[in-house]
């Protein structure tokens, strides 16, 4: 959600403040030299580099702190994920670590300090996509036994004179401008470094105490959270929401050059699509197929 998310306002804004990962957190992602990630050595003589440094390890770009996607202890569904291509590939993981915020791409992949990104915003310029290994949406947090509980769209009457949660410059805040709603909102913020300010924490637990009536979050961090809350919380995914692209494909992320490594990571994704789908359920992610129908994945 980085990752809309790169996600987050014009599509790299929306996308850069999903993949910001406070609101899909990775788009949160400012100046770059995209000249360092589409341009480098020849594209021969990149491809042999690459294809001698894979043979070693798969190398991952990834946040240091930024659960439920990845930190260094392995716990996120992005290390999951990375274990299980690494794992068909025959290769250990190796990672380059850096906080999701301004200059992530620059320093990870553009820098050939590692090879993938593994969540990444469908479409974002920073870096060449794979194939989509799961489609989501911002999502509404609210107490499963509370007045709001059965709100599924932000233009819902019982939402009036509610305080909602919102991350600053993510999608659903233009939602809550448009329906009136923006003027008793309590904002969270969009770029921080997770390893010393957690709003999306904070956003759960004001929504648990009362504090605020409900929340609006990028989905895959809506539901890791909400299915941890001592108290019962609500989780429903908005992607139909007028005025705000809710939803997003992610993808993950590699050089421009390396088309032969985009196309292996294709037939991973292709091909292991269950077991990706089964890690991103037990975090608790709400998954969606084309149509807006929410992915029902049985548990094992």
């Amino acid at each position: 959600m980085r990752a809309a998310p790169r996600r987050a306002g014009g599509r790299t804004g929306i996308a850069r403040a999903v993949l910001a990962r406070t609101g899909i957190a990775r788009l949160a992602i400012g100046s770059f030299c995209l000249a360092a990630l589409a341009a480098g050595a020849a594209p021969a003589a990149a491809q042999t580099s690459d294809l001698v440094t894979r043979q070693q390890a798969l190398r991952v770009c990834a946040d240091p702190a930024n659960m439920p996607f990845s930190n260094t202890a392995g716990e996120g569904f992005e290390n999951k994920i990375a274990e299980l291509i690494a794992g068909k590939l025959g290769l250990p993981v190796e990672y380059t670590w850096f906080p999701q915020a301004t200059g992530f791409v620059r320093m990870t992949l553009g820098s050939n300090r590692c090879d993938v990104i593994i969540g990444f915003a469908q479409g974002d310029e920073l870096v060449q996509n794979t194939n989509h290994y799961y489609r989501s949406a911002y999502v509404f947090v609210t107490k499963a036994d509370g007045p709001l509980a059965g709100v599924t769209t932000l233009s819902d009457p019982l939402l009036k004179d509610k305080r909602i949660g919102v991350i600053a410059g993510t999608p659903p805040a233009t939602t809550l401008a448009r329906n009136g709603l923006i003027g008793k909102a309590k904002g969270y913020s969009l770029m921080v470094d997770r390893r010393f300010e957690a709003p999306t924490e904070q956003m759960i637990a004001d929504i648990a105490s009362g504090a605020i009536d409900g929340g609006l979050l990028w989905g895959p961090i809506g539901g890791y959270y909400a299915k941890r809350s001592e108290v019962p919380l609500k989780v429903v995914a908005l992607p139909k929401e007028p005025g705000s692209r809710m939803t997003y494909r992610i993808t993950m992320g590699v050089r421009f050059h390396d088309q032969e490594w985009k196309r292996q990571l294709n037939r991973l994704i292709r091909d292991n699509q269950a077991e990706i789908n089964a890690i991103l359920a037990e975090y608790g992610v709400p998954l969606l197929d084309e149509q807006d129908n929410a992915i029902v994945v049985e548990a094992k």
